[in-house]
C-alpha cells in the first residue's frame, strides 16, 4: 500500500476530527463519481449507481461510528444529498 495511504492525514484541531483520509466506501463514490463524468450511456448509468452505493455507505458509517457530531452531521447530509437526489427533486 502507498506510504501516503497508511499515514494519518487527520485535520483535527484541538482534538476534533474534521476530515481524514478518506475511507473505502469513499473512494469507491470518488472513482464512480469520476467515471461517470467522464463517460455516457450504460457506462454513465453504472458509475453513478456506484457514486450513490458508496455515498450512502460512507454517509451510513458517518451518521453511525462518527466520531464526533460533526462527523455525523456529514452523515447525515449525505444521506439527505442520496434521498433528495433519489427522489428527482434536483438534477
Amino acid at each position: 500500500m502507498c506510504r501516503a495511504m497508511t499515514r494519518d492525514l487527520r485535520f483535527a484541531p484541538g482534538g476534533f476530527v474534521l476530515a481524514q483520509w478518506p475511507n473505502p466506501p469513499l473512494w469507491v463514490a470518488l472513482a464512480g463519481a469520476l467515471v461517470g463524468r467522464l463517460t455516457d450511456d450504460r457506462l454513465h448509468a453504472y458509475a453513478t449507481a456506484v457514486f450513490f452505493m458508496g455515498l450512502t455507505t460512507w454517509a451510513y458509517l458517518e451518521l453511525t461510528d462518527g466520531v464526533n457530531w460533526f462527523r455525523r452531521l456529514l452523515g447525515v447530509a449525505g444521506l439527505a444529498y442520496v434521498l433528495v437526489r433519489m427522489t428527482g427533486a434536483i438534477e
